[in-house]
């Protein structure tokens, strides 16, 4: 039966990882051991983020469940896809090809018959990008149109709509 050991290579992504979610979340080392009750020293946490000590799998699930972030986000991306967003800057107004900031914090606090919907939708979108920073995430106009088709409206309808709920960011 062979034994499989993490190399130093895996552990160093494995700590580049944890600090990509930790930094977009804009947390210190400080802050998560005070977050964590002290269960992540923060001495601790920085050498799991440099790769010098492993972190076993409950610690991970742990630390994933602090950030709120699924578990396997907090490990190395396969063929160097790293994600994190992609980049564009919406334009005002929202033309019609123009991608669209959505503020997360109000998504969270909105009351309205689309919300569970749209939180799922942008939670996908999330997962798929490894953006986690908790603030604002950008959705791209075929996203838009893909909303517009599940609410039976069109893409401009959808976009004011995005609008009236005081979502956009």
């Amino acid at each position: 039966m062979a034994t499989e050991e993490m190399t130093p290579a895996f552990a160093r992504e494995v700590g580049e990882r944890l600090r990509d979610i930790r930094r977009q979340q804009r947390l210190s080392l400080q802050a998560v051991e005070e977050q964590s009750g002290r269960e992540f020293k923060a001495s601790v946490l920085g050498a799991y983020e440099r790769g010098e000590r492993v972190i076993s799998v409950l610690r991970l699930q742990r630390l994933a469940n602090l950030y709120a972030v699924p578990v396997d986000q907090l490990l190395p991306r396969s063929g160097g896809d790293r994600r994190a967003g992609d980049g564009t800057e919406p334009e005002p107004g929202f033309p019609s090809n123009a991608p669209v900031r959505i503020d997360l914090s109000r998504l969270e606090g909105l009351v309205a018959p689309e919300r569970d919907l749209l939180r799922r939708y942008i939670g996908m979108i999330q997962i798929q990008r490894g953006d986690f920073n908790g603030r604002l995430i950008t959705i791209r106009s075929e996203d838009v149109r893909a909303l517009a088709r599940v609410f039976g409206r069109d893409e401009g309808a959808m976009r004011s709509r995005i609008e009236e709920l005081g979502i956009a960011g």
